[in-house]
């Protein structure tokens, strides 16, 4: 399979904007994994780090549920793999986590978003607040999370470089 990613229409109105490149930023981050074996998606790029492909989708399944759930709907479905004993769990495996797993609830997690946007218009507030109380509106959850893709998209270039050599933007 061949990860195609499509920028937004440069005309496009502000919701099919954002939502366009969140999209882009969520089809970088596959291709980056893209092609991989279960070990390669496992493997840290520079000790001590724990920072791994795979850390990282199962990173931003985490944030996916917890903007998109938690704080758009104020639905608390818990947490995936983070606990109080341990809240880096989203970059810690076991030989029975799988990238197929990661990246299944990855994209379960995706689609949830989606479908929980759509009730929403751009000035709509959530109905979850921040834990200093602050409300937020879908367009701010939205930039939010393009920010949070494109940045660790950054880690995934290097990631990804680091692993078999392979670039691109």
């Amino acid at each position: 399979m061949t990860i195609e990613r499509h920028e937004p229409d440069t005309t496009a109105d502000e919701r099919s904007m954002l939502e366009g490149w969140l999209d882009y930023h969520r089809q970088t981050l596959a291709w980056k994994c893209e092609g991989l074996t279960d070990a390669q998606l496992r493997t840290a790029s520079v000790e001590p780090s724990e920072l791994t492909l795979m850390g990282l989708v199962r990173h931003m399944a985490e944030v996916e549920r917890f903007w998109f759930h938690e704080i758009l709907l104020d639905d608390d479905l818990g947490v995936l793999y983070c606990s109080e004993e341990d809240p880096d769990g989203d970059f810690h495996f076991t030989e029975a986590d799988t990238w197929d797993e990661a990246r299944a609830t990855w994209q379960t997690e995706i689609d949830n978003a989606r479908r929980n946007a759509a009730g929403f218009g751009l000035d709509d507030l959530a109905k979850g607040r921040s834990r200093r109380g602050e409300p937020f509106n879908l367009r701010w959850i939205i930039t939010h999370m393009i920010e949070e893709y494109a940045r660790h998209n950054g880690h995934a270039d290097l990631l990804r470089e680091r692993t078999d050599g392979a670039t691109g933007d």
